[in-house]
């Protein structure tokens, strides 16, 4: 039995209340995803990460804080596309404390 048709055996054993937490975990799981961006702890120490670059989200943060325009921004790292600008600024605005939180570690170090 594959850990799919297990899932739907226990869903189905499920009360509705118990079927929509379910479900609002599934989606608060999934919302933590952001295309385009990824975290592996053995690339930039496990910070956000722009997908096939080991460039931080924090670090394109940072660039633009300081006045860099995406043109700029884009020209400093070949390997970026405007769609990883995108994604980056999207992660940012849902993870702000936390991209905030990497600045300052850095900046410190």
């Amino acid at each position: 039995m594959t850990d799919l048709e297990k899932a739907q055996t226990v869903v189905a054993a499920l009360s509705r209340v118990e079927k929509v937490q379910v479900l609002e975990l599934i989606v608060r799981e999934l919302g933590a995803t952001f295309p385009g961006i990824e975290r592996d702890p053995s690339v930039a120490g496990g910070d956000a990460c722009i997908v096939r670059t080991r460039i931080p989200v924090w670090l394109l943060v940072r660039a633009r804080q300081l006045g860099a325009t995406e043109a700029e921004i884009l020209g400093s790292y070949p390997t970026l596309r405007a769609e990883d600008l995108v994604h980056a600024w999207s992660y940012y605005d849902a993870r702000r404390e936390e991209i905030e939180s990497q600045i300052r570690e850095n900046e410190a170090a």
